[in-house]
């Protein structure tokens, strides 16, 4: 049976390593912004959007050289992830004072500099992706693949979820616009994390079908159980600030549906999550079991 635990610890050393070797050190006249980039991206996590990338492409195909072509991608998720907290924890955004445990980019190095860190991790990740030094996978393949990142990130991703999430702030929001908003900010990165994975490998129609669901469901659960923590555990437990949405008036599950529904949300995700992963062998229990590890985490 899987180890969980054993299983994320050594994929996150495995990416962790990689980004030490994509990254540049912080030398030259451009140290100081390379070292504000370093500061958050190696600041610890869970780099649960790289292991699903590679997880995902393991389900398709297990060749090693596979998961190796698809590192850069891995990291560049990361990358892209990290640039996303950097931007959310500013002053104008969240105004969070606290990231893993460690002062917050803006706090650390001035928010000019933060700003900056962000932006320059959002464009080293399409640099890396599509760096010729690293490129192993079919051009056709890595085009779908950037273009899944871009939109995934952008007005109808990441970016467009952040719009939504402040523009309602401190507002009584129906259902559809709270799943819209976790769909967007949250979960489209990770679902695209899932079909980069597959897209990779070479999954057939129908297992990207099977793995867009897994994603899609996976994401929700995700951002569901991030609600609960925030509504649930201390700033000792988060490495942040805890409660901050409940004080912002964010639209949140604990907030439209209380606790203990909010948990059984969760866990209907991450059965769907699971469900759609019918058509896969064993390779796939690496995805079946972080769905699982997903919501443990709100106990």
């Amino acid at each position: 049976m899987l180890k969980i635990e054993s299983y994320l610890r050594a994929e996150r050393a495995r990416v962790e390593e990689a980004m030490a070797r994509f990254m540049p050190e912080a030398a030259g006249p451009l140290s100081g912004h390379i070292e504000a980039m370093r500061y958050s991206l190696f600041a610890g996590g869970k780099r649960i959007r790289p292991i699903l990338c590679l997880a995902a492409a393991r389900a398709v195909n297990d060749a090693p050289e596979i998961t190796e072509a698809l590192l850069p991608v891995a990291c560049a998720l990361e990358y892209i992830h990290t640039y996303s907290l950097i931007h959310d924890d500013l002053p104008a955004m969240d105004n969070d004072d606290l990231r893993r445990g460690q002062p917050t980019s803006h706090v650390r190095f001035g928010e000019a500099a933060a700003i900056l860190a962000g932006d320059g991790l959002y464009a080293d990740a399409f640099a890396l992706m599509t760096d010729r030094r690293y490129l192993r996978l079919p051009e056709s393949a890595m085009l779908t693949i950037v273009q899944q990142i871009a939109s995934a990130a952008g007005s109808f991703g990441m970016v467009g979820g952040q719009v939504l999430d402040i523009a309602n702030e401190r507002k009584k929001v129906s259902f559809e616009t709270l799943q819209t908003i976790h769909q967007y900010k949250t979960g489209a990165l990770i679902r695209c994390a899932v079909r980069c994975g597959a897209i990779g490998a070479g999954a057939s129609a129908a297992q990207l079908e099977a793995m867009d669901g897994y994603g899609r469901q996976i994401g929700l659960g995700f951002q569901i159980v991030d609600d609960l923590l925030d509504a649930t555990s201390t700033r000792e437990q988060l490495g942040k600030s805890a409660g901050s949405d409940a004080k912002q008036g964010k639209a949140t599950y604990p907030a439209l549906f209380g606790i203990e529904k909010t948990r059984q949300l969760a866990g209907e995700a991450v059965d769907a999550a699971i469900a759609s992963l019918a058509i896969f062998d064993d390779k796939a229990e690496p995805l079946r079991a972080i769905a699982r590890y997903i919501v443990d985490r709100s106990h």
